[in-house]
């Protein structure tokens, strides 16, 4: 492997780790600050208020977007990887 062939590779896979990620990261970011906002419009300060719908978005993300991540790995993998190994 030369080192070009490694830094590609390197860069592919950091960037399917944003695409893959970016869904979940989103989510999280858009409820934590939708539920920050109504504490601070209501003044509760309920630590499970946070916690839960958070969880409770990112999971039913996670469950909706599990085949574009599942899909999007194994395409790297038979892509890229595999044949890289093949190679050798």
């Amino acid at each position: 492997m030369v080192e070009s062939d490694f830094y590609d590779l390197t860069r592919a896979a950091l960037w399917l780790t944003l695409e893959i990620s970016a869904p979940i990261l989103g989510t999280a970011l858009v409820s934590g600050l939708v539920i920050g906002l109504f504490q601070a419009l209501t003044s509760i300060q309920e630590m499970t208020l946070t916690f839960v719908p958070k969880v409770i978005c990112i999971l039913g993300v996670f469950w909706i977007t599990m085949g574009f991540m599942s899909e999007s790995l194994v395409d790297f993998f038979q892509e890229t990887l595999v044949p890289m190994i093949g190679a050798s």
